[in-house]
């Protein structure tokens, strides 16, 4: 019964703390320009970063991550995925062992990840708030 307490509130505290986050607005998720995309769930941005949808139209999504020590990525990862980041390295050694996918490349800051999106038509990135981002459109998350 203690467990199950304890569970609870680890939850419950985790929850708070995802929820001051988002109050924050830590982060915001971008594309490519040519996306149409406007408004996105976080149950779609979740599926778009572990590959495991396609964009409305069809075509391949193709995520990217900040390096695993940013904490705008642990942020991101707590609130979109509801996982650590190690939880979700795990997801992608799993998915690499198997031959199923890899894991996003990672970029050293906001800079290089607004560029990777700037690239690529069917990317969906996040960086810090404060980043400069012309270039790339930033997206709605419900």
């Amino acid at each position: 019964m203690k467990t199950i307490i304890l569970i609870f509130f680890t939850v419950l505290i985790s929850t708070l703390a995802v929820n001051q986050v988002n109050a924050q607005g830590s982060y915001v998720v971008i594309v490519n320009k040519s996306n149409v995309a406007t408004t996105l769930t976080k149950k779609e941005v979740s599926d778009l970063f572990l590959k495991k949808t396609k964009w409305k139209d069809g075509s391949a999504a193709t995520p990217v991550d900040l390096v695993s020590n940013s904490k705008t990525r642990e942020q991101f990862t707590l609130e979109i995925h509801g996982k650590s980041i190690s939880a979700i390295r795990s997801f992608w050694q799993q998915a690499a062992f198997s031959g199923t996918a890899s894991a996003p490349p990672e970029k050293a800051n906001d800079l290089e990840v607004i560029e990777f999106v700037k690239k690529n038509p069917g990317a969906i990135g996040y960086v810090s708030v404060s980043a400069n981002n012309d270039g790339v459109k930033i997206v709605s998350i419900q």
